[in-house]
């Protein structure tokens, strides 16, 4: 009896060991597995997380009044989306706002660190010499043929660095010139008035009569043209201003070229202009903001504007915060009669992390929710860099189709050089010394290419753009 006890006893045991070994030879297999990015014999996929930054741009996925609509809203939708679609990876989109005014100090600590997100949701005129700097990754598997025919080429002029695409466009701001109507026809301007939905065009000489008018008419303590030179903010309209006669400003090597004739040209009118009174006074003492409120306050009839402030004006005069009246859109002249504008692209980048897989995942949910039919629906909120878009939001918003047609008269303002930031720090002294007497615009122009060339040089020895 105790024989066979002890026969069934080790029977068991061997049974058991035998399951056991089973069981851990499973678990081996399927860690090696997950660990080298495959998927596991149970047919779940293996998890990748991504970190996805981003300053405020829009609250909620298509609209602000939706229930509990915030600055992430959107991205978690097209994570949610995009992960229930997705058959390589099980994937997690952690989502961040960050402050604008924290964006570099944010991102030089996590470069430094060696932890930058996967992803960057930003305007590109601020994330461009992230670009020479070499961290991020090129784009161009992304871009296909349908993108190419649905968005304008001056956007992916806008996002292209060197050969390679480094952006996705996704929506923009354009910049323009904005106008008080009823300031116009009590001036006896009616003819220079556009329609409410569309982006007059002035040549040259029809804007100096019209600010010499404006002078002549306008009540004391109301001027016709908005001008400040307090600081770097707002320096894209000064940017355009000094191209009004035509000048490229930069050459095909990225260096400045404001000093011909055509820029000259461009400096004195500013300088004119200001000394004739056709502009508030103190200009180089007035910032952009101030600006923005005296046109607010019926102080200036024409001012400068982007799509965002211009909705934002709107909305305050609806809201009782401003006086009402009616406001509308011009392109920025030039001597040639070619309307000059440029805009802000917003859209996604993807930072170098080395980690292969990460950086395949994050390319392929910025893809998503750039291309999804249903996604690029927020970029309503905005405007659209899609044709589509603008054309299916056309009766709602009837400026989309004014803007889609006004990509063809835009320019890049940064020309997507190296030290475009350091860049912005030049320009403003210069147009006050303008505007003070301190320099004559000859000068003051000279003195801002040679510094300015000075800070792109430097840059381009680190940048990897031109140091390939």
């Amino acid at each position: 009896m105790l024989k066979k006890r002890m026969f069934s006893a080790a029977t068991a045991l061997v049974l058991i060991m035998s399951l056991l070994a089973g069981c851990s030879g499973g678990d081996q297999k399927n860690t090696a597995n997950n660990s080298a990015g495959g998927e596991a014999d149970s047919g779940k996929k293996d998890k990748v997380e991504l970190s996805l930054w981003l300053t405020p741009q829009w609250k909620g996925v298509l609209d602000a009044s939706e229930p509990n609509a915030d600055y992430d809203s959107f991205f978690k939708e097209a994570a949610d989306k995009f992960s229930k679609q997705y058959d390589k990876y099980d994937v997690k989109v952690n989502v961040q706002v960050i402050a604008g005014d924290q964006r570099d100090e944010m991102l030089n600590v996590n470069l430094n660190g060696g932890t930058p997100p996967d992803i960057f949701f930003e305007s590109v005129f601020a994330m461009g010499d992230y670009v020479h700097r070499g961290a991020l990754e090129p784009l161009d598997d992304l871009v296909d043929d349908t993108a190419k025919a649905d968005i304008d080429q001056k956007y992916w002029d806008n996002v292209t660095f060197g050969d390679n695409v480094y952006f996705y466009p996704f929506a923009h701001n354009p910049g323009t010139l904005a106008y008080n109507a009823d300031m116009f026809k009590a001036a006896g301007l009616d003819n220079y008035i556009g329609d409410a939905n569309e982006i007059q065009t002035w040549s040259l000489d029809e804007y100096n009569n019209i600010l010499k008018t404006l002078k002549e008419k306008l009540p004391k303590g109301s001027y016709p043209m908005g001008l400040y030179a307090l600081n770097n903010q707002g320096d894209t309209w000064n940017l355009a201003y000094l191209r009004m006669f035509g000048n490229k400003f930069f050459d095909d090597e990225r260096n400045i070229i404001l000093d011909d004739e055509n820029g000259l040209k461009a400096a004195q009118w500013l300088k004119d202009v200001y000394s004739q009174g056709y502009t508030n006074p103190g200009a180089e003492s007035v910032s952009s903001n101030d600006a923005n409120a005296m046109f607010q306050n019926q102080q200036l009839a024409v001012s400068f504007t982007n799509a965002v402030l211009f909705n934002n004006a709107k909305a305050d005069m609806e809201a009782g915060k401003a006086p009402k009246f009616d406001i509308r859109l011009a392109n920025i002249p030039s001597a040639s009669g070619n309307p000059l504008s440029f805009t802000y692209v917003v859209g996604a980048c993807v930072f170098k992390t080395g980690n292969d897989v990460k950086t395949q995942v994050a390319k392929d949910f910025v893809k998503f929710f750039s291309s999804d039919s249903e996604l690029v629906k927020s970029s309503k909120n905005s405007i659209p860099v899609r044709s589509s878009v603008a054309d299916q939001f056309k009766d709602q918003y009837p400026l989309f189709t004014a803007y889609d047609a006004n990509s063809a008269n835009l320019f890049n303002f940064t020309g997507n050089v190296p030290g475009y930031s350091e860049l912005r720090q030049v320009l403003y002294p210069e147009l006050q010394a303008i505007y003070i007497g301190e320099k004559t615009p000859e000068q003051a122009i000279k003195d801002y290419q040679s510094k300015g060339n000075t800070i792109i040089q430097q840059a381009k020895e680190s940048s990897i753009i031109y140091s390939k």
